[in-house]
């Protein structure tokens, strides 16, 4: 007896276990060892994965990336020139010399253009050169933290706090034969999130995607074929085919690391038209790993996920219609309707496997119709009424950036062709009309009722 009861109880239990809720598909697939993270789709803002994302912890040399994004910005509105030099304070030139941080040494007086410091600044991590890029765009290096916190809000960001160019600790700012301005206390670093750290590099791939150029580049010499020649080796390994960590399509985009930080990495990957955004913040590793190289085998394993599980589909493309919502009615036109259409083509971020959760929908501008849901004539060719964007049945959505603008999953709808407005004439008929029409039909309903 004691031994059907016990064959039976595990029986119960085996099913129980085949039958268990399974776990969140990106908790399941996915084990970032770090303090936070997060995955994003490049193109949409979309969020995949996320662990402790809003979070603000230490960011290192990832601050170079709101840096590079003022100077791009600045370059962009004429404000700073490429070739624009820059003469090097003697300060300046005593920290580019202290060989505990990652650096590009400047001559004192020695004069570079700003082309040249950017690559230092992005490729080797050059943390004088950074200092000196804040005070060309800010002039001072308080004005430039000023811009840089004004830029965060600007851009959507949350929890964040600038107080230098580079992402170094203040007490760096202070050494044998240089005495750096400082912003906020003696021992202050930057912090964000990791969600604002991929808010940034969105923004910055997006509206400056020629800083791939720069990122990408494996080895590079500074000012070269002058006296102040230096090879500047790029600091994201994972760029190097003969690097063990090494990852096809990887382009970007910053590495950091100091004591408070810890390894962190904001990398970019492109791969069959797919790009995608990862961030990884202390990274945590075992000893028989070090810290530089822990930090791109966590982004591998996040990249990996999002190559393996995500791709852009197309839903409607530029011209598309959707069957529900083909035409909209026309009040005085010679048309009685109008065709609507999307202006670009509309796409989704999707999880292999689950297109079906995602329905198009359009969403009509009530402003532009009246009571009864009509245009009024005339109506021009290729005026927007409204938009088309996308329904999710997804119950993990976790959903976009903030400020995400270059969304492709919300496009307008807008007018096929123009419709231009009926003369008094035609207008008097379809009223005429209408009339004996109601005439009509109130008599047939009438003798319906008869019978």
């Amino acid at each position: 007896m004691f031994q059907k009861t016990f064959v039976c109880l595990m029986v119960l239990i085996m099913a129980l276990g085949l039958v268990q809720k399974p776990a969140d598909a990106a908790s399941a697939a996915i084990n970032v060892n770090a303090d936070a993270a997060i995955l994003v789709e490049a193109s949409t803002g979309k969020i995949l994965f996320e662990k402790n994302a809003d979070t603000s912890l230490g960011i290192a040399s990832m601050t170079k990336m709101m840096t590079e994004y003022l100077l791009l910005e600045a370059i962009k509105e004429g404000k700073v020139k490429w070739d624009q030099k820059y003469t090097v304070s003697a300060d300046i030139s005593g920290l580019s010399h202290n060989t505990s941080l990652s650096n590009v040494p400047l001559r004192n007086g020695g004069q570079y253009n700003v082309e040249d410091l950017y690559h230092a600044m992005a490729i080797e991590s050059a943390n004088a050169a950074a200092i000196a890029i804040g005070q060309i765009i800010g002039g001072t290096n308080e004005n430039f933290v000023k811009m840089m916190n004004d830029k965060a809000k600007e851009l959507g960001m949350k929890n964040y706090k600038f107080v230098n160019a580079t992402g170094l600790n203040n007490r760096d700012y202070k050494g044998p034969g240089y005495d750096l301005q400082i912003v906020g206390g003696p021992e202050d670093e930057n912090v964000m999130s990791a969600k604002d750290v991929a808010t940034l590099a969105y923004r910055l791939i997006n509206d400056y995607p020629e800083v791939l150029e720069t990122s990408s580049v494996p080895t590079m010499k500074f000012a070269e074929g002058t006296e102040d020649e230096f090879k500047m080796n790029n600091w994201i390994k994972m760029l190097d085919p003969n690097s063990k960590v090494y990852y096809e399509g990887l382009d970007g985009l910053k590495t950091g690391t100091t004591d408070l930080a810890g390894p962190c990495f904001t990398g970019t990957a492109e791969r069959n038209g797919n790009r995608f955004i990862s961030v990884v913040m202390n990274v945590k590793h075992d000893p028989t790993v070090d810290s530089y190289t822990a930090r791109f085998n966590e982004t591998e394993k996040i990249m990996n996920y999002a190559f393996s599980n995500f791709s852009i589909k197309e839903v409607l493309p530029k011209n598309g219609v959707l069957k529900s919502n083909k035409t909209i009615p026309v009040d005085k036109g010679k048309e009685k309707s109008v065709k609507i259409q999307t202006n670009k083509p509309l796409k989704i971020v999707v999880e292999n496997g689950k297109e079906n959760q995602y329905k198009p929908k359009v969403v009509l501008d009530k402003k532009k119709l009246t009571k009864d849901g009509k245009l009024t004539a005339p109506v021009k060719k290729g005026e927007e009424v409204g938009y088309i964007t996308v329904d999710s049945k997804e119950k993990n959505d976790l959903g976009y950036l903030p400020n995400t603008g270059k969304s492709d999953t919300k496009v307008s709808m807008v007018t096929k062709d123009a419709v231009e407005k009926a003369n008094w004439f035609v207008l008097s008929m379809r009223a005429i009309g209408g009339f004996f029409g109601d005439i009509w039909h109130g008599i047939t309903s009438t003798i319906k009722g008869w019978f």
